[in-house]
């Protein structure tokens, strides 16, 4: 198990959870690898870990005690390379962050709200519906590729899983393989948050470019759409439509996400502390609260991928990886 950390950080909520894993305590190794560049780290760890697996949490996840029990009869299968899920919002955060929660699991994020909430059931996926929070995949297979490419942050996962599948390897999407981690305590950290991601797929892009990268440019597309419309406000109501057609999407998302959301057949474990239900009302507020962002939502990706285009990029292993210490935690 591989835990990036800051140095001098002494709470690591991942490291407790791990403790409480249903596996056999002499077959699990905790590597806390510490330092400021999480590819790095992670880059060392993998190089000093002596399982055949590889379970990634970031230092805030807290894994249900269940997980490994779920995802390593997975790979049995030789062509699994990876097994990912989701992380969620703990029930007991503070209502901004559930309504991030929120926002995290509308459609503006498209497939990738997988990421954040528990979608349909255990599946083939690609990158775009797992993330490194919670991730286990063969050690092999990740030194293979020369590990998590160090010129890219965040992203580099995702560089790492497309030339996984390149090479035939599989990719399994489990919604109930879980972690809870709490989304960005801020209005202001939430917008960054945003941005940044579409910078680091920018940027991926540039260095990794595949065919499902297309879809990539659709929120900066819809930024200099927005800005045509800024500019030229005598356009007649034709050009309108594909923004009325979108805030009508955008309601009517906000509408679903009211809902109480049910899964046939889902796994209802709930740890303690979690809150399992939310009243109705608490629902509607939490959505509408939620519509300014959800409506945000690709014009800051798409702002923060535009600045991605043209950042200055170093080939990998050209980026200083600073200085990384690994702890091995009992």
């Amino acid at each position: 198990m591989v835990i990036a950390a800051r140095p001098g950080q002494t709470e690591i909520r991942a490291v407790a959870a791990a403790r409480s894993l249903q596996h056999p305590a002499d077959k699990l190794e905790i590597i806390v690898a510490r330092g400021k560049q999480p590819s790095a780290q992670r880059n060392a760890a993998i190089a000093a870990a002596r399982g055949e697996l590889i379970y990634f949490l970031d230092d805030d996840s807290v894994a249900h005690p269940e997980n490994l029990v779920r995802a390593v009869p997975l790979f049995k299968e030789p062509e699994v390379k990876m097994v990912g899920g989701p992380n969620l919002c703990p029930g007991d955060a503070p209502e901004v962050e559930q309504v991030f929660a929120l926002i995290l699991a509308s459609w503006a994020f498209a497939s990738s709200r997988s990421r954040y909430s528990q979608v349909g059931a255990r599946r083939d996926t690609t990158e775009k519906e797992l993330i490194l929070c919670n991730l286990i995949a063969r050690r092999e297979a990740l030194l293979s590729l020369g590990g998590f490419d160090e010129s890219l942050y965040p992203n580099e996962e995702n560089a790492l899983m497309d030339d996984l599948q390149k090479r035939g390897g599989k990719l399994l999407y489990d919604p109930d393989f879980i972690v809870y981690r709490r989304p960005r305590s801020s209005l202001r950290a939430f917008v960054r948050m945003l941005m940044t991601y579409g910078r680091g797929r920018a940027e991926q892009v540039r260095l990794h470019p595949t065919a499902g990268s297309a879809l990539n440019f659709a929120p900066p597309a819809f930024v200099v759409y927005l800005v045509t419309l800024l500019a030229m406000p005598w356009v007649g109501p034709v050009l309108l439509l594909p923004l009325a057609a979108y805030v009508f999407l955008v309601l009517v998302q906000a509408v679903a996400l009211a809902m109480p959301r049910e899964r046939p057949g889902a796994d209802v474990r709930q740890p303690p502390g979690i809150e399992a239900k939310t009243s109705m009302s608490r629902r509607i507020l939490r959505s509408a609260a939620a519509v300014p962002l959800i409506l945000l939502t690709p014009v800051l990706y798409g702002l923060g991928f535009w600045r991605g285009l043209f950042t200055p990029l170093r080939p990998p292993g050209q980026r200083p990886p600073g200085q990384v210490t690994l702890e091995h935690v009992a």
